[in-house]
């Protein structure tokens, strides 16, 4: 595998389809997107793990979905991560890129030396899809549980929208001999289509959390269990090393299944704050709110979460009473 064609997986999001056993699925590899993301902030080590997972799934879900706008992921909890917060930017039209952008909010005195997930308490997991204007946004919730925001997603997926899912992730820190360190990421999703199963359908049952296994039948199962035994097969760095392009990882994996590719969505770290929507959110405000606001410096700031900018604005220009005032 030569050196361009490594640098032209990366930062993309490749989807297929296993025409043996009606299962489509995305393979991702995520480098400078991750770069990207964490060099806003000085994240302790446990939090640039749940954002770069948490990036890597959205990227994942979010080429899934034929957006217009834009689907955000978000976990609240009341442990020392309080909350990861994930935007996926479909493409504007096609062969543009989509983008990507995150942030966490925590307690560093609250973490401890536990694992990521455990830095996540009880609360929960959320998907919301934002069709833009004239459409009404949905959003759908599961609990924090199962040992990873992967396998969170993966009951959402089987709860909310009965869709079989599993997720194979690998993230962290290459350490390639001659570059600087970076983040890197891949993952494997496989989701199956069919239509729910009785149990799903009728709410009958015992009141547990649904999982995969609850809505597939017959040959729909055995085909399930056989695709996702194969793809514990997979080696970590198989989904993020250098040597081994998607389309051949496929191969290594499934060509029994018979894998069939499309065109790679490629994907990048981008973010939609400006100072025109940072004054359009203090449009709601009184002068006397506004006053509130302002430094002792006289100005009002704002500094976005997700890429760090900063916005150092004159008070008299914002808020609904200064709006009235050009228009006078």
């Amino acid at each position: 595998m030569t050196l361009g064609s490594q640098l032209a997986w990366d930062d993309t999001v490749l989807p297929f389809q296993l025409d043996a056993s009606d299962i489509r699925g995305r393979v991702a590899r995520l480098d400078g997107v991750l770069d990207g993301i964490l060099k806003q902030h000085d994240y302790p080590a446990q939090v640039e793990a749940l954002v770069a997972e948490m990036a890597l799934l959205t990227a994942l879900i979010g080429q899934t979905i034929k957006l217009r706008w834009k689907l955000s992921l978000q976990v609240q909890s009341k442990g020392p991560v309080r909350m990861i917060a994930t935007d996926y930017y479909g493409p504007e039209k096609e062969g543009d890129i989509a983008r990507i952008r995150a942030y966490a909010s925590f307690d560093r005195d609250r973490l401890t030396d536990s694992s990521p997930f455990d830095q996540v308490g009880d609360g929960y997991f959320a998907i919301m899809i934002d069709q833009g204007t004239g459409m009404t946004p949905y959003q759908g919730i599961t609990p924090l549980d199962g040992g990873s925001l992967a396998a969170c997603a993966e009951t959402y997926f089987a709860q909310s929208e009965q869709l079989p899912t599993r997720f194979q992730l690998s993230f962290g820190k290459s350490t390639e001999p001659g570059a600087p360190e970076r983040w890197r990421a891949g993952g494997v999703m496989l989701q199956h289509m069919p239509k729910a199963s009785p149990f799903a359908a009728t709410s009958e049952g015992n009141g547990d959390v649904l999982r995969s296994d609850d809505l597939l039948e017959g040959d729909e199962s055995e085909n399930w269990n056989r695709v996702n035994i194969l793809l514990d097969t997979v080696e970590e760095m198989e989904l993020i090393g250098p040597q081994l392009a998607p389309n051949d990882l496929l191969l290594r994996l499934f060509h029994e299944e018979t894998p069939r590719v499309f065109d790679a969505q490629p994907v990048r770290f981008g973010c939609t704050c400006s100072e025109d929507r940072v004054r359009q959110s203090l449009s709601i405000y009184s002068a006397r709110d506004i006053e509130k606001m302002t430094t002792e410096d006289g100005r009002v700031t704002a500094d976005c979460q997700f890429c760090g900018a900063h916005y150092d604005l004159d008070p008299a220009t914002v808020g609904f009473e200064a709006e009235t005032q050009d228009g006078a």
